[in-house]
């Protein structure tokens, strides 16, 4: 396959469609498995900025198993991404792929994780005892009330991520026009605490309505929570109660997360 070939960066060369492409893809992450690089999707309008996620051949797998796995991932994927904008929820639209090549093209989300706002926010939510609800901080527990209502919709239609972390959450800045209807409480705040809540990476996602999956993703998210940002038990209980009040059999995931965690608990005991 064109993605095994290496190039004097050691990296694995870009997919064929995308070699001579002007400005060049820059690359943004490489991953285990898949390489994100910043492009443009040429339209007759202009062009528009979005996300090249390629997954180059593994030396180390058989070809023959690779390109199925391959197929099967990148299809798995936008089959997600396309089934939750169906369903109005915010994750990147899909505007081409080739599993051949191992390649998608998805909407590039302008904004930054909820994970580098947390860590620019969190030290005054910590001085100031962990439970402030007012103030410059509100916004906090507004963003994490937003953070469980959209986990939970994506649970309600069916999937689950597989990969919940605070990396893996953005925060796509508001329009003009949705800060000034939802009066800011100071202008630092609206700049970093405003706007829609979107879902990236759905390479582990997997299409279930099995409560036990549901729980072990909220589980996912919670131990990446708390690993990752300390001292913040309050915040993520304000993401349960966004979860629970998403969608009726919320209640019944949030039940089941207490024994999926009991289960976490003694196998860090045992070993």
């Amino acid at each position: 396959m064109p993605g095994a070939i290496a190039t004097l960066s050691g990296l694995p060369a870009l997919p064929s469609a995308f070699q001579t492409t002007q400005p060049a893809p820059l690359l943004q992450y490489q991953g285990a498995e898949a390489l994100l690089y910043k492009t443009y999707f040429l339209t007759l309008e202009h062009n528009l900025p979005c996300a090249l996620k390629h997954r180059p051949s593994k030396p180390y797998r058989h070809p023959i198993l690779d390109a199925k796995l391959t197929r099967h991932r990148i299809l798995a994927e936008a089959r997600v991404l396309v089934k939750l904008r169906r369903e109005g929820l915010s994750v990147p639209a899909v505007y081409a792929l080739d599993w051949e090549q191992g390649w998608m093209l998805a909407e590039w989300i302008n904004g930054g994780t909820v994970r580098g706002i947390l860590d620019i926010w969190l030290p005054r939510f910590v001085a100031q005892g962990g439970q402030t609800r007012d103030g410059e901080l509100a916004g906090l527990w507004t963003l994490m009330h937003k953070i469980g209502r959209l986990v939970g919709r994506m649970h309600e239609v069916g999937v689950v991520h597989g990969d919940l972390t605070t990396s893996n959450l953005m925060l796509r800045p508001a329009t003009a026009d949705e800060e000034q209807s939802s009066q800011p409480l100071n202008a630092s705040e609206s700049s970093t605490l405003l706007g829609d809540v979107v879902l990236i990476d759905f390479g582990l996602a997997q299409q279930s309505l099995q409560e036990e999956d549901r729980a072990v993703d909220l589980y996912v998210l919670e131990r990446a929570f708390g690993s990752t940002h300390p001292k913040t038990e309050g915040l993520f209980a304000e993401v349960l109660k966004g979860y629970g009040e998403s969608y009726k059999a919320g209640k019944l995931t949030l039940r089941r997360l207490e024994e999926v965690r009991m289960r976490g608990r003694k196998k860090i005991m045992i070993g």
